[in-house]
């Protein structure tokens, strides 16, 4: 991975755990801790949009993923939690 996509990776990692912060009230770490779930979550999303069949193409695309990738990573460390 070249040093731009690693820092376009990095960033829409950090939106989308900031937008699944929101979205998730009361299941969040912070603006920090929120932000690196997003990066894990980009992964996650990644995978489970691979393992569906579904492709999401583009900006708006990869930060859809990645939020639902940040989501499902805050409810199972929510499940885990209690």
């Amino acid at each position: 991975m070249e040093s731009t996509g690693l820092i376009s990776f990095l960033l829409i990692g950090l939106i989308a755990g900031w937008l699944a912060g929101k979205l998730m009230k009361g299941q969040g770490f912070g603006l920090i801790g929120n932000m690196v779930v997003g990066v894990i979550g980009a992964f996650l999303g990644g995978f489970m949009f691979g393992v569906l069949g579904i492709s999401a193409g583009g900006l708006i695309g990869s930060i859809i993923t990645a939020t639902i990738g940040a989501i499902a990573l805050l409810f199972i460390v929510g499940l885990i939690k209690k």
